[in-house]
């Protein structure tokens, strides 16, 4: 049991463990951190695995010489739209069976056209803010599949806000990681990463209720 559960400590806090990784596995650590990003970003069952932090903590010892950054952008590049592309598909393929009786209780035709009709209106936007919020990106894609979005549309976003995604947070400790007052409060850092990665969500939200209540209140005013 302690085996099972040192596993799954060691690939959910994979950032702290790179340097473990790097020395132990060599050429294979980019292989590692390549099948971590795909699965936080491809599979719906594991948006615990690092993401954010761990892009972070790879551009570090990137500038350090322990890894590759040109390798690295392109290999996460490819991983993360990759995870993605594979969950709209494995949405795609279950959407239409999850709601295939008209009188199911939970599953009705009718969420699936609403959804179909939300992300063909707001679906591109939506897929991009989303690869900037911790287990929000990991369902955006999957529901995009099953409210059939059309994948000629979700493709443009997935690759621009899956390279804008990995460019900024492995590029960001490239750069930033190894100062000493980054160095010295690492952990601060990230909370404030994940902190950063939730606030386009909480905008947009607050944007859309805003505009709906100006909306009520417009239309109250016209029937007096």
């Amino acid at each position: 049991m302690d085996i099972i559960i040192n596993f799954i400590d060691f690939f959910i806090h994979l950032d702290r463990y790179l340097p473990i990784i790097i020395d132990s596995f060599g050429i294979w650590a980019y292989v590692i951190v390549f099948v971590v990003i795909f699965c936080e970003t491809g599979l719906v069952v594991t948006p615990v695995l690092p993401g954010d932090s761990l892009l972070f903590a790879l551009g570090t010892f990137a500038a350090l010489g322990s890894l590759n950054i040109e390798v690295l952008l392109i290999s996460l590049c490819v991983a993360a739209i990759a995870g993605d592309s594979v969950n709209y598909a494995i949405g795609h393929y279950i959407g239409p069976k999850v709601f295939h009786y008209e009188d199911s209780r939970f599953f009705k035709k009718e969420y699936l056209i609403k959804t179909h009709n939300f992300y063909e209106k707001h679906g591109g936007k939506t897929i991009v803010i989303a690869r900037f919020m911790p287990i929000i990106r990991t369902f955006a894609p999957f529901v995009a599949g099953v409210g059939a979005m059309s994948y000629a549309k979700f493709i443009l976003y997935n690759i621009s806000g899956g390279i804008a995604w990995v460019c900024i947070f492995l590029l960001g400790g490239y750069f930033f990681g190894n100062i000493p007052a980054v160095k010295n409060n690492f952990t601060v850092v990230i909370i404030a990463i994940v902190i950063v990665s939730v606030m386009p969500g909480f905008i947009e939200y607050w944007r859309q209720k805003h505009l709906a209540a100006n909306k009520t209140a417009n239309k109250d005013q016209a029937e007096i």
